[in-house]
């Protein structure tokens, strides 16, 4: 006789829990149309039944992975907005914690970035970059009214800056798993250094080799904000 005891049965929350994290990696490899119920219950060992008592289907799923997902970026972008420091400066920090999104969140991004219908029931990546942007607006605000330009126009430059990282956050992270020379890739640091640098300086005004400031290395290492 085995004395192998039999496995503590999840409860509810954990088994919620257990199977947002499946479908969060389902969707991020095969998109939300390409998962089935069937697939989820699968890799979550459990029954169809489960699946649906709980989410309602695939597209209640979704919706709660997109939301999670959707409230960590936000929460990071804005953390990174909140402190003192010169505008270059939070741009720089806004910059930086969406690439350690992208790279610690790789799963969460892709599924983010792909364009599904479903998505329009709870948002969409589009409404995340607007929410972001808004955060953005008020520091533009501030630097235009300084420089004598227009403040009703710092929310189009807002949406323009914050689309561009999150752009260059999806190349950077599909060049991260391209087979390259050791090397080749540039580094989450120069991807940022030189996104600010075209924000900042713009075309006419590109340094040859960017830099982010010693503040925001300094964070990087664990020093105290400014």
């Amino acid at each position: 006789m085995s004395g192998a005891r039999p496995r503590a049965r999840m409860t509810g929350s954990q088994r919620r829990e257990q199977l947002v994290g499946v479908g969060r990696s389902l969707f991020a490899l095969r998109g939300v149309e390409g998962t089935s119920v069937e697939e989820i219950a699968a890799s979550a060992g459990v029954s169809k039944p489960v699946v649906y008592e709980h989410f309602g289907g695939k597209e209640g799923l979704y919706a709660v992975v997109v939301d999670r997902e959707m409230q960590t970026l936000l929460a990071a972008i804005t953390g990174a907005l909140n402190g003192r420091g010169s505008p270059r400066v939070l741009l720089e920090r806004a910059t930086l914690a969406l690439l350690d999104y992208v790279e610690g969140s790789s799963d969460g991004f892709r599924i983010l970035v792909r364009d599904s219908p479903v998505a329009q029931s709870t948002g969409s990546f589009a409404s995340l970059i607007s929410d972001i942007a808004s955060q953005v607006e008020h520091l533009l605000v501030d630097t235009f009214a300084a420089r004598g330009f227009p403040p009703q126009m710092a929310p189009i430059h807002a949406q323009m800056l914050v689309g561009m990282v999150a752009m260059t956050g999806q190349w950077w992270l599909d060049d991260q798993l391209d087979d390259q020379p050791d090397g080749s890739r540039p580094s989450k640091e120069e991807v940022a250094a030189h996104i600010v640098n075209l924000a900042w300086n713009g075309l006419s005004g590109l340094e040859r080799s960017p830099s982010l400031s010693g503040s925001a290395v300094r964070e990087r290492r664990g020093a105290p904000r400014d």
